[in-house]
């Protein structure tokens, strides 16, 4: 069989390693893989390029994605789609893997929905997939927010200041809380829990109260702007606050062991999946499990939010 992969959306930690996983277990098998260059965008233009085992050697500990990505909002209209599955067809493509996130994801809906064999990899940051415990490159990028939390912690603790870390995650507050948890942070704010700025107040003053010499304050984008935060929290305490908008930095950097590890398991399930004949599903990890769900139900449902964790952060920042 020959099979196509493509990378679509944000980029991820740990998206090379899942490329190299699909190819050299594929090939192991007997089969053909094609990389598709630059997302649904070079699907319709059929950059397809042949893949060999030393294609996808030296990249397992490589940020990014060497297949590139970009966005299209041409795949997204009909005349697109079949535009793209006319290119697969004339390529000799017989299943597609697309590593990305919910637009990825609905991307391969829509091809698979027109009669193409498609698979999901769920490759975002920000944890957002649903039937999925961890998303390729949240492990990574968690750690290396800590470690950026604990540098601006020392400055911190110099100037006798509250930092206030803005991180990614626009519906999604795992990133935040993940790293708020592992970095001992003061305050976690994210979009799925009602928060009062009041409340932050008091919670970064009662700290100094008790002779801290640093606050520290860890936000989701899409629950507020951290610089914001930073000027309340200045206005209403008088205490000195400075903001640090991490950004794109969070999405470099080489994979975790954990993430190498979850995607050549999630490789390896996604040609089980092929050479059983399943397709239309998106590959997943539950208790531990390597799992697979159709793409429709997990696009149909919400990531799991944990409460637990949360109520957790809240209880060890007293």
């Amino acid at each position: 069989m020959n099979i196509g992969i493509l990378t679509s959306g944000g980029d991820s930690q740990g998206m090379n390693s899942a490329i190299r996983a699909i190819t050299r277990t594929a090939i192991v098998k007997g089969h053909k893989v094609f990389g598709i260059q630059k997302g649904y965008q070079g699907l319709m233009e059929g950059l397809f390029i042949p893949l060999d085992l030393r294609d996808v050697g030296d990249i397992l500990h490589r940020g990014g994605t060497f297949l590139q990505s970009a966005r299209s909002l041409e795949f997204k209209e009909a005349t697109g789609q079949e535009k793209a599955l006319a290119k697969l067809r004339e390529a000799n493509i017989d299943h597609l893997v697309v590593i990305g996130g919910d637009g990825s994801y609905h991307g391969a809906l829509a091809l698979y929905e027109r009669g193409f064999p498609t698979y999901g990899l769920p490759g975002t940051i920000d944890n957002d997939i649903a039937c999925t415990d961890y998303t390729i490159g949240f492990d990574t990028t968690v750690n290396l927010v800590v470690g950026l939390i604990n540098n601006v912690r020392d400055t911190s603790t110099s100037h006798e200041r509250t930092s206030i870390i803005e991180v990614m995650g626009r519906g999604s507050g795992d990133i935040a809380l993940h790293a708020g948890v592992a970095s001992g942070a003061d305050v976690i704010i994210i979009p799925e829990v009602e928060w009062s700025m009041d409340e932050v107040c008091q919670v970064i003053h009662e700290g100094f109260n008790r002779g801290k010499k640093h606050g520290i304050v860890v936000v989701a984008e899409g629950a507020a702007s951290g610089e914001h935060v930073a000027e309340e929290i200045e206005r209403k305490t008088g205490l000195e606050a400075r903001s640090t908008k991490l950004g794109y930095v969070q999405r470099g950097g080489s994979p975790s062991a954990f993430d190498r590890i979850l995607t050549s398991r999630m490789g390896d399930k996604v040609i089980e999946c092929i050479e059983s004949g399943i397709s239309g599903v998106a590959i997943g990890i539950e208790g531990g499990e390597i799992t697979s769900h159709p793409l429709k139900e997990v696009l149909s449902k919400k990531s799991t939010f944990d409460v637990k964790l949360y109520e957790i952060a809240k209880n060890l920042s007293k």
